[in-house]
Formats: C-alpha cells, structure tokens, sequence
C-alpha cells in the first residue's frame, strides 16, 4: 500500500477514534474506507477489530483512573461477551454487510428514540433494576456481542443505548463501561481471525497506535462531560449515522 494510502487512513481512524470513545460506529466508517483502498472485505474486518483493540484500551483507561467503571457490576456482562464475540467472528463472511448495516440502523434509530422520550434515561441514577429489564439487558448483550465479532460496526452505539436504557446506567456509566467491554470482545473477535490468518498486522500495528491515541484523548475529554452534554452528542451522532447508513443501503 502506497504511503498516502497509509497516512490517510491514520488521519481517518485517529479522528474516528476520538469521536467514536463516546458514540461507537467507528466501524460503519473505518472499514468501508479500507474496502475504497482495495484491501479485502475480510482482511478489512479483521485488521479493523484489531485495530479497536487498541482503541478500546486507550479509551478504558481515562475512566478506569476517573473511577466510572464498575467492574463487578458488569462482570456477567463480560462473560457473556466473550463467548458470543467468538461465535461472531467465527460466522464472518455468512451474513453479509449489507444486511447487517441496515438491521443495526434501525436498531440504534429505536433505542435512541426510545431514550430520547425516556428523559431521565442515561441522566438520572437508577438504583433497581427489574428482573425483566436485566435479562433483556443479558439477552442483548450476547446477541450484540456476537454482532460485535462479526462485523462490530454500531456494536458499541447500541451497547451504550441498551446499558442506559435496560440496565440503568448514567450516560458517563454506559459509554465507559462499553470501552471495557469492547476489550473482551474485540479481543476474543481478533484471536479467531488470527486463528484463520485474515489478520494484516504491519497494517493492524499502525492503526492499532493511532487507534489507541485517538481513544485515549477521547475518553480524558469525555470524563470532562457531564451526563446531559454525552446524551446530547450521542443521539445526534446515533440519528445522523443510522440515516446515513440507511441511505447507502437504499
């Protein structure tokens, strides 16, 4: 790959890293990017979520240091990341792009409606959680985290929106939450792919650094916002992406 190719695609993921610590979808960008570059879907997937990785490491730090994770409370939720990212990323190349984009469009278009007339949602503390609304929190976070080792594009978006509206989580909760989250699973995702050789790693190391720096000044900047000001940056970039993948799709 040419060297501006190289430079170009630092520049693109570095600043989707920093807006994507709060509001996700790197992916929907990044990998149809490196589809534009001529590198192969699968390679494209593969050395993405390598990449992430990274990202999410840089993007975990700020909030564990800030104290906004609570580990023990979300440790079910990593258990069953773990196990559904592998069987996601063992299903690459089944289920096509196309397809998938557009399910997880509308999905981030109901749960950010959702959250939306649900004002309190992502504000304001929930201390109870119903039976209900936590195994429809479990059920979700496995079906995403095999979505998540799939393909990963809008994984973290509708995570954050289902931590906030199902699992009670304040906003600054969910969006620092779903960067230790996305470690297990991009991890578990990245693993199976090396197992199967997909992986570019002169490439992956690349953006894996540019990634992690991208992540990491995102995260210090979000640990600066308040509630109100991540849910407002978060739906709009959550209407605005959907709409735009929608379109592509049409």
């Amino acid at each position: 790959m040419a060297a501006s190719a190289i430079i170009l695609l630092v520049i693109i993921f570095f600043l989707t890293s920093i807006i994507g610590v709060v509001t996700g979808s790197n992916s929907l960008i990044t990998v149809p990017v490196m589809f534009q570059f001529g590198i192969e879907p699968k390679v494209a997937v593969a050395t993405n979520m390598f990449g992430l990785i990274f990202m999410a490491i840089g993007g975990t730090i700020p909030f564990l240091r800030q104290g906004s994770i609570d580990v023990r409370k979300i440790s079910p939720l990593l258990i069953l990341t773990a196990i559904s990212s592998a069987l996601g990323a063992a299903l690459v190349g089944f289920v096509t792009d196309q397809s998938i984009k557009f399910i997880v469009s509308g999905a981030m278009i109901l749960v950010a409606v959702f959250i939306l007339f649900k004002r309190e949602s992502g504000v304001e503390q929930t201390d109870e959680i119903s039976r209900r609304a936590l195994g429809l929190t479990f059920i979700l976070t496995f079906l995403l985290g095999v979505y998540g080792g799939l393909y990963s594009g809008g994984y973290v978006t509708v995570l954050t929106a289902t931590l906030v509206a199902f699992f009670g989580l304040r906003f600054s909760e969910a969006v620092a939450s779903t960067k230790l989250i996305n470690v297990v699973s991009s991890t578990i995702a990245t693993a199976v792919f090396m197992w199967q050789g997909l992986v570019d790693y002169k490439l992956g190391i690349i953006l894996g650094i540019t990634m992690f720096l991208g992540g990491y000044i995102g995260a210090h900047n979000a640990t600066k916002l308040n509630d109100v000001w991540l849910k407002r940056i978060f739906l709009t970039t959550v209407f605005v992406l959907a709409l735009k993948t929608i379109y592509d799709f049409i």
